[in-house]
């Protein structure tokens, strides 16, 4: 019988006298290579007006170079005591004009939960093969029926099946469960293939701030924010301290 969790043992199941699990943790992440480059470069004066067209810019930067998955970010959200909550899902629509983002889930699910009730979240990218960070932050509003009904079935059938396959971050019973909502699944896509989830919603984020951050290997990192002018439609821009 292993002792481990009894009285005797040293704290993080250390032997009480060399580098603990935790400090050895710690030093192998202290090693790992950090912006280790060559990373692209960002002169903020060359920085354009409005933050649409530098996202638009360097997405296609991310693509042409590629930087896998640029498409992925992560959302955040808030509930309504201000909990919060992020996970990571995929880009589903830019409005480069409006500096506006698009994402789709499920009403039913925590995050569209969380938006019901708080309807403000941020968006996160981050690229290490180019040392490039984008942060946006705004109100969220959910597009209608023709919106999520042009996300869904612009999809593959894989997508399309997981769509309609149990309840998104619900518990599940284990393997043998999915294995039979999958089955379902298939054959609702494939008996009614232009059916939407009854939840599926398209949400569109309108940024009123939008950071770009572009890491340099000599610490002197290059953080550019744009913040919506409250007097008219165009933005304010702030060079910021790294």
């Amino acid at each position: 019988m292993s002792d481990e969790g009894s009285g005797d043992a040293p704290p993080h199941g250390g032997d009480g006298g060399g580098e603990s699990e935790d400090e050895a943790l710690l030093a192998r992440l202290r090693a790992a290579p950090v912006l280790a480059g060559p990373l692209p470069r960002f002169a903020p004066e060359d920085a354009p007006a409005a933050p649409g067209p530098l996202f638009a810019r360097w997405l296609d930067r991310a693509l042409t170079d590629g930087v896998p998955e640029p498409q992925v970010m992560t959302l955040s959200t808030a509930a309504a005591d201000g909990a919060p909550s992020a996970r990571v899902l995929i880009l589903r629509g830019v409005d480069i004009a409006d500096c506006a983002c698009l994402f789709a889930s499920d009403a039913g699910s925590p995050k569209g939960e969380d938006l019901a009730a708080n309807p403000r979240a941020a968006l996160t990218w981050y690229w290490p093969a180019q040392g490039r960070q984008i942060r946006m932050a705004g109100p969220v509003t959910a597009l209608g029926a023709d919106a999520a009904r042009a996300d869904f079935l612009g999809r593959s059938p894989a997508s399309r099946t997981a769509g309609f396959t149990g309840r998104t971050s619900r518990p599940l019973g284990g393997p043998g469960e999915y294995d039979r909502a999958w089955r379902a699944a298939q054959s609702l896509v494939a008996g009614e293939p232009g059916r939407v989830p009854d939840g599926h919603t398209v949400y569109r984020l309108r940024a009123q701030e939008a950071e770009f951050f572009q890491a340099d290997p000599g610490r002197f990192h290059v953080r550019v924010r744009y913040t919506r002018s409250p007097s008219g439609p165009g933005w304010d821009r702030t060079l910021l301290w790294p």
